[in-house]
């Protein structure tokens, strides 16, 4: 559970004091199943004790937001219902990397089943606190380069889940068909996300043998975002942005550096669209949380976790706006909107 106080804002110490409560009774609730030899006769492939699936997030957006539903969505179908056979604890980081390894230090504390971790930062501070709780990330771009495993195949450690990285043949065939004359491309981004920063390494390495330009504008944190466009008005024909979880959670101001200086946004990430972008190449983060839930699903029933491969999303789906299109002062070619999955308006 995410506690906030009446602002809004998230409160660590009143958590950590919660969720020692809440494992106190946790522990006797799982005692009390298990003298009684309690089974849910209705599920049938549940376990017959309650289970405690802790979920963290690095910090709240639509797309992290979809992987936690899809998640729970996946284990309520499974058998393992919360407040049944099951407890969920979720809490965000709320985008400070020292609250999410306070959060994973106190999940192992709690001593949870699985721990889920959505985003890399969250991810990375679980895998430094434990060597033995199942971790299932979820969102990672990179899990090998972000050193959560070491090959997709089967870590044979504690951890596993699924990856969100995207193929960038498709991104760039995008890009040059709305910008058919792109010479130069913005990449507004966290330094200190590993995932960013492999992405901007990648787009170097694809785009400029086609003698196309990446300019890196970094922002440390999202209140950075717009002034890190700004940076860019005059040297780019656009701006593509990546599943950086500071660039999304502050898309909207983004949007706006981008009207007012007419840049284009492209985005990887399809709730963007919806915020601002012009057009996303993407994955659906509902069913990718949904496959990240079949994976803690067999960790619940028993499976190891290092015995399980990453899952990457094969399939990719292409969001337009062609009303953010010519508030950004470009129109949308009729090819690309005929090929979208959805048109925002």
């Amino acid at each position: 559970m995410l506690y906030q106080n009446r602002f809004g804002h998230f409160n660590f110490s009143k958590a950590l004091l919660l969720g020692g409560v809440c494992t106190a009774l946790l522990t006797g609730c799982n005692q009390s199943a298990q003298d009684t030899g309690s089974t849910d006769s209705a599920t049938g492939d549940a376990a017959t004790e309650m289970k405690n699936v802790a979920i963290t997030a690095i910090v709240e957006h639509p797309a992290l937001d979809d992987v936690r539903k899809g998640v729970i969505d996946e284990l309520n179908e499974a058998g393992f219902k919360d407040g049944e056979n099951l407890t969920v604890n979720f809490q965000s980081a709320q985008g400070n990397t020292a609250t999410a390894g306070q959060i994973a230090k106190q999940f192992v504390a709690d001593n949870s089943d699985v721990i889920v971790a959505i985003g890399t930062p969250s991810a990375q501070s679980v895998a430094a606190a434990t060597s033995t709780i199942p971790l299932v990330f979820s969102a990672v771009t990179d899990p090998v380069e972000a050193k959560l495993v070491s090959k997709l195949d089967g870590s044979g450690t504690n951890v596993t889940g699924g990856s969100d990285a995207l193929p960038y043949e498709p991104q760039i065939a995008l890009m040059r068909q709305i910008i058919p004359s792109l010479k130069n491309v913005g990449y507004v981004y966290s330094p200190g996300e590993v995932n960013s920063t492999i992405i901007l390494k990648n787009l170097k390495e694809k785009l400029t043998p086609m003698g196309i330009t990446v300019h890196e504008a970094p922002a440390q944190r999202s209140t950075d975002i717009a002034m890190a466009a700004r940076s860019l008005e005059g040297k780019v024909d656009m701006i593509y942005t990546s599943t950086d979880n500071n660039v999304v959670s502050a898309y909207e101001s983004l949007f706006q550096v981008a009207k007012e200086s007419k840049i284009p946004l492209i985005a990887s990430d399809t709730s963007s669209v919806a915020r601002g972008a012009i057009a996303a190449l993407g994955v659906d983060y509902y069913a990718l949380g949904r496959e990240t839930g079949k994976i803690v699903v067999r960790i619940l029933n028993g499976e190891k976790a290092g015995d399980i491969p990453v899952y990457t999303p094969q399939a990719l789906d292409l969001y337009v706006s062609p009303k953010n299109a010519t508030a950004e002062g470009i129109t949308l070619p009729q090819a690309v909107i005929d090929k979208a999955k959805e048109v925002v308006e």
